[in-house]
């Protein structure tokens, strides 16, 4: 391949447009991949005219418990070859869970934990055959704790940190990496999806840019990094996690996913 390829899921918005961006501006070739054909196609055309790079636009359903094996078999028949993958995708709900709908909680297990789970196998075991490659799971600073009127999201990315954190680790003999984004509130389409956008947490001063933590990201996953966590005050929030009676950990979060 002339140009490295950046396979990006839930690249129609958000931080999933923004990671599109830094790869297209570094000059390489992205697979864009999410459910709405139309989004993308304009983010496509926008990247190749700004950039001058070729963006393959792959609509895609990861709610389906299929599409990772299909997304797979495309990239395949097109003569791509990834050397970037980008688990981006995923949403959240916000609510006591006994109240939510079921078959929606499931499908955010779905999206968050299988797809993610499923892309990472299919594609990461071409890089460690050819020696090259690098991972990127999005998860979020809700990993590190439970989160009341949250829960499934929250158990969600708790997820994405063990198996990316275990995964880096059995590859770490090898010249393929994983890196683990987790950042807390940032302002793209998610919060309004979710139901959170009256919440507590995005309520508060400090909600970051999605420009932002995309390139915070971006630059981890290049150097490698195992586990990264976008801001100061987000670090300092993780850490306290660690030391904190259980009970009021649950408290807080509890707290912030309610509405303010």
């Amino acid at each position: 391949m002339s140009r490295k390829v950046a396979l990006i899921t839930g690249a129609s918005m958000g931080l999933g447009e923004q990671f599109a961006e830094c790869f297209a501006r570094d000059g390489h070739d992205v697979i864009l991949v999410a459910r709405s054909a139309e989004r993308l196609q304009t983010l496509a055309t926008k990247l190749e005219k700004d950039h001058g790079i070729r963006a393959h636009v792959l609509p895609a359903d990861l709610t389906r418990p299929e599409t990772p094996e299909r997304l797979f078999e495309d990239v395949k028949a097109r003569g791509l070859e990834v050397e970037f993958l980008v688990n981006n995708a995923g949403f959240g709900s916000a609510g006591a869970f006994l109240e939510l709908e079921l078959a929606r909680e499931a499908e955010m297990v779905e999206v968050n934990c299988t797809a993610l789970l499923k892309l990472t196998h299919l594609f990461v075991r071409p890089m460690r055959e050819r020696g090259s490659g690098r991972v990127l799971n999005i998860a979020s600073t809700a990993g590190f704790q439970p989160g009341p009127y949250m829960a499934t999201y929250y158990a969600t990315k708790a997820f994405v940190v063990s198996f990316s954190e275990a995964l880096s680790y059995e590859l770490k003999d090898t010249p393929v990496t994983v890196t683990c984004a987790c950042p807390g509130a940032t302002r793209t389409e998610f919060a309004s999806r979710a139901g959170t956008e009256k919440s507590r947490l995005f309520q508060r001063p400090g909600v970051a840019q999605a420009a932002d933590v995309a390139a915070d990201a971006y630059r981890a996953m290049m150097k490698g990094r195992v586990l990264s966590v976008h801001g100061v005050a987000n670090w300092f929030g993780m850490e306290m996690v660690r030391f904190s009676p259980r009970a009021l950990v649950r408290s807080i979060a509890a707290g912030l996913n309610q509405k303010s």
